[in-house]
């Protein structure tokens, strides 16, 4: 199966991830087979391989290459929004996730316990996560949204160990009201701001 007419290196990569995150989210990490990825990309395994060097590096480029999507069309949707509004909106969509990015770091982090050639790039991963969120900190700190005294690294630690949670412990295995998460984010957020500013949260972090 040779190379399309047409399409670049970047769109089969493209292809391929997409694949692969359909495959994974499917069949599981170990169910799915480097073959099943390359099929349903339309590619061969030899061009697979001019990609990717193995499964663990399909499974968190995948994952890496969602979330980033999903962080892009956030930004995009209001590139004026405040860092704190940001937040909320994001905490929001957790209580009812049931996305692709949540089916993929669910396999990635069960894979990781017992699969080194996963762990080592989910780290990375994380890492890069971490620190793309505590820049996010320092921003809102710089802005007065958040409390300069916190620090940015355990918020942005904090905001990994929501996320991770909300794709372990889906809506259909636990529930809740979204009122009642939406009014407690917004305490949570609004606990965050300087304290010479609390007085004046926005109304957008305000309980209804």
């Amino acid at each position: 199966m040779g190379r399309t007419a047409g399409v670049t290196a970047a769109d089969t990569r493209e292809r391929l991830l997409r694949a692969a995150a359909s495959v994974f989210a499917e069949r599981g990490y170990d169910g799915a087979r480097v073959a099943d990825i390359a099929a349903a990309a339309g590619v061969s395994n030899g061009a697979l391989y001019a990609h990717f060097e193995s499964k663990a590096e399909l499974l968190v480029q995948a994952l890496r290459t969602h979330g980033r999507r999903l962080l892009a069309d956030l930004f995009a949707a209001d590139p004026d929004r405040s860092i704190t509004e940001l937040l909320l909106v994001i905490g929001r969509s957790l209580r009812r996730r049931r996305d692709r990015d949540g089916n993929l770091i669910v396999e990635a982090l069960v894979a990781a316990r017992r699969d080194q050639d996963v762990a080592q790039p989910l780290r990375d991963y994380l890492g890069e996560r971490a620190e793309f969120l505590a820049g996010l900190m320092r921003i809102a700190q710089a802005g007065g949204e958040l409390d300069p005294a916190l620090s940015p690294d355990a918020l942005a630690h904090f905001c990994l160990l929501l996320a991770m949670g909300s794709a372990l412990v889906t809506e259909d295995l636990h529930a809740v009201d979204d009122a009642a998460w939406t009014t407690l984010l917004r305490r949570v957020v609004a606990a965050l701001a300087p304290a010479d500013c609390r007085a004046g949260t926005p109304d957008y972090l305000t309980p209804e």
